[in-house]
């Protein structure tokens, strides 16, 4: 099967490559905030009665920008157009974004209109298309302009692919977080047809915040909690960096120190959530988790920081495409299942269930349980109400249980799957 992947490598380049790339991403800033500026002064021009045309899309917004590089960016030559052309692509799905979320369109929290970009604000990027993208070999990779960039990691996963037209580079993105740049490849993989290792079992998953997840099967995954461990460290850091005078030398140096910090935490977080959701879609046929309402989590003043410490929404987006890879079936349980409050033995349900209370004890027959082990439970029993995989299932409480097939794109994917898990 043919599948969209992701493939990243942290980079090492050479101090003229590290300002190459530097400068392709502050073309892309400038070019955003360029046509951010076009497309508001338009938008006056037609609130005095100008006739005017408004740039709203990708193709509207580079035939203006080949009309006026020369004038309002001489030097656009010292980059590659890909630069340009990135920077108007975020402008243009920003604009739809708002467009569409103003309509009903778009589905979430309201986008507000686009806002422009700051230097040393936000994510350092930058995405090449076209031109030279390639692995050179097992320590070396070739981007446009700025040519054959050494590796700090082994290439060989995506190099064998390509080199047995196994997978076809798309498209390369190139970032820089903590400190450190990063290549991410978007490949078109040929995989095999994957099989879990116990094709007839079911699991079910209870993500939480004491434990990263408890399974049916009474294992309780620790939660690694890298910023409860980095909450001291990361504090005196941005006491420090206060003290300092803005862009100066000291400045600079404990901003990228306190950028170290916040990446340690994000690849500790990752790493635990990826050998996780690895082992649940090769081991079981079956896996079944909870729909939770993350965001709506996360206003809880007094549990927001845990609950993004523990990364919930990122388990559920990890599985969809896992268990699709590997041949395993997600089920989500819907958001109202009262997973938590319904004893996994009898199935009588309790009418109010506090948070603080960590164990379950069932009036009815005397069950005393672990409330997450009890949750686990009952999603595990769950998937036998859920016949066949169409979206028309219903489970015992006539409420939608839908397999999660992951027929999307997996182009959201999170860089870094090139290793299993």
């Amino acid at each position: 099967m043919k599948t969209l992947q992701a493939y990243r490598f942290a980079l090492d380049p050479s101090p003229h490559q590290e300002r190459m790339l530097a400068s392709h991403s502050g073309a892309r800033r400038f070019a955003f905030n360029w046509g951010l500026a076009l497309v508001k002064e338009r938008l006056e021009a037609r609130g005095r009665g100008e006739d005017v045309e408004v740039p709203w899309t990708l193709a509207a917004l580079r035939r203006e920008w080949n009309r006026q590089k020369e004038q309002v960016a001489p030097w656009w030559r010292e980059n590659s157009k890909e630069a340009y052309s990135a920077g108007l692509d975020g402008l243009a799905r920003g604009l739809k974004a708002f467009f569409d979320s103003r309509s009903g369109k778009r589905k979430g929290r309201r986008v507000g209109f686009p806002k422009f970009r700051k230097k040393g604000r936000g994510r350092e990027s930058v995405r090449f298309t076209t031109g030279a993208i390639r692995v050179d070999d097992k320590s070396h990779v070739v981007l446009p302009r700025i040519g054959r960039v050494r590796t700090h990691e082994m290439t060989t996963a995506l190099l064998e692919r390509v080199q047995s037209d196994r997978a076809r580079i798309l498209s390369a993105t190139v970032s820089r977080e903590g400190g450190r740049w990063f290549v991410s490849f978007t490949c078109e993989v040929e995989r095999d047809a994957g099989r879990p290792k116990r094709p007839r079992d079911v699991v079910g998953v209870d993500a939480g915040l004491k434990h990263l997840a408890v399974l049916s099967t009474g294992e309780k995954v620790p939660n690694p909690r890298p910023l409860r461990k980095a909450l001291r460290k990361i504090a005196r850091l941005n006491r420090e960096l206060a003290r300092r005078k803005r862009r100066s030398r000291h400045w600079e140096d404990t901003r990228r120190r306190l950028n170290r910090a916040h990446a340690r935490v994000a690849r500790i977080r990752l790493d635990a959530m990826h050998k996780l959701t690895h082992r649940l879609a090769t081991t079981f046929g079956t896996v079944v988790v909870e729909d939770l309402n993350v965001a709506g989590m996360g206003r809880n003043r007094r549990l927001s920081r845990a609950i993004y410490d523990a990364g919930l929404a990122e388990l559920r987006r990890q599985l969809r495409y896992k268990c699709e890879w590997y041949g395993s079936r997600l089920v989500q349980a819907p958001r109202m299942y009262p997973s938590s409050k319904t004893c996994s033995r009898c199935g009588a349900i309790k009418e109010v269930l506090p948070l603080w209370e960590r164990v379950y004890r069932c009036e009815e027959c005397g069950t005393v349980m672990d409330r997450d082990e009890n949750a686990a439970r009952n999603l595990a029993a769950l998937a036998a109400a859920v016949a066949g995989s169409g979206p028309e299932t219903k489970n015992a409480r006539r409420e939608d249980v839908r397999p999660d097939l992951t027929g999307r794109s997996s182009m959201k994917r999170e860089a870094g799957t090139g290793q299993p898990g």
